[in-house]
């Protein structure tokens, strides 16, 4: 019943596609009906909850759909494809977007940490993926319903907002998804910050023995740690992070120069090969192929922009 109660508000809320706000900081609700086949994006650190229709994504050389019954969470940036291939005006992808605030998430596990008697180390073994299906489970459910239902009440929303916010991230981190935040967000978090370094230094040339410093590792020690986290070695990483955000910002109407730029390549050919090599297409051969879908006016182009920013 509460997720019924969760796609009413959203229903009630959005009358065409696009992003609307609730009012609290980092949360959106979506509304999609274009159709749209999986296409270079990065996810950021978010949580996506749907509440009808399904979403794609492709990460790890594998194909995953989510929708009501599992939310997707993203703990680390990521290079990934995604879009809505199934979306349509009769059957409209909605839910909700929630941006993982880096110090709440924190904070947050210190808490629970010094509640349970001391600070959990990391387990032994492989670490949990930097994305994660994850089980609709009733304090999840309850925790958003609450949060989404002050959007009744401006003044609630500014008293309550963060509060109910933290109770949906406290549900997030008891859930299925709990163990790869813990690692994104608590004790153990080399990799998620040296991933955090590279996207905030992405227009520079960024090394991997840069990322390594950065957390204190040994290179061998990093490489094995990063492909245990995100499944791809960090070159590949890198070239994948770079590559996605210069497709990005082709479809968006960017100069393949300038786009070559903006992700750290000082040498437009160099970019312009390894751009051919990974998705079979010259820059301006994808950008007149992908810039808008198949039938898809100007007017939507925002929903597009959306969709390859993981916002939906």
């Amino acid at each position: 019943m509460s997720k019924q109660q969760i796609k009413q508000i959203i229903e009630n809320r959005i009358g065409e596609d696009g992003l609307v706000g609730t009012g609290v900081r980092g949360v959106q609700l979506f509304r999609v009906t274009e159709s749209l086949h999986c296409t270079p994006a990065v996810y950021e650190p978010t949580v996506i909850a749907i509440v009808n229709g399904a979403k794609e994504a492709i990460w790890d050389g594998e194909r995953h759909v989510y929708d009501s019954s599992r939310y997707m969470c993203c703990s680390m940036s990521m290079p990934v494809e995604a879009g809505t291939p199934a979306a349509s005006p009769d059957n409209p992808l909605l839910g909700v977007y929630i941006s993982l605030d880096t110090r709440v998430m924190t904070e947050l596990l210190i808490e629970m940490e010094s509640a349970a008697g001391a600070i959990r180390k990391p387990k032994s073994g492989p670490l949990p993926q930097a994305i994660s299906l994850a089980r609709w489970d009733d304090a999840f459910t309850e925790a958003l319903l609450r949060l989404l239902q002050l959007e009744d009440s401006p003044a609630d929303t500014a008293v309550l907002g963060d509060s109910r916010l933290r109770e949906v991230y406290y549900a997030i981190l008891k859930g299925d998804a709990g163990d790869s935040a813990r690692r994104a967000f608590g004790v153990g978090n080399e990799i998620a910050r040296s991933i955090e370094y590279l996207t905030s230094h992405i227009s520079e040339a960024v090394t991997i023995e840069d990322m390594a410093d950065q957390v204190g590792m040994s290179r061998a020690v990093f490489h094995r740690k990063f492909k245990e986290a995100t499944t791809m070695p960090p070159i590949q990483f890198v070239k994948s992070m770079r590559l996605n955000n210069a497709a990005m910002k082709l479809a968006g109407g960017m100069n393949v120069n300038d786009a070559a730029m903006e992700v750290g390549y000082m040498s437009s050919s160099q970019f312009s090969r390894e751009f051919k090599r990974m998705y079979g297409q010259s820059p301006r051969q994808w950008t007149n192929s992908k810039q808008l879908p198949e039938g898809m006016t100007r007017k939507p182009a925002q929903v597009f922009d959306l969709l390859q920013r993981a916002a939906v």
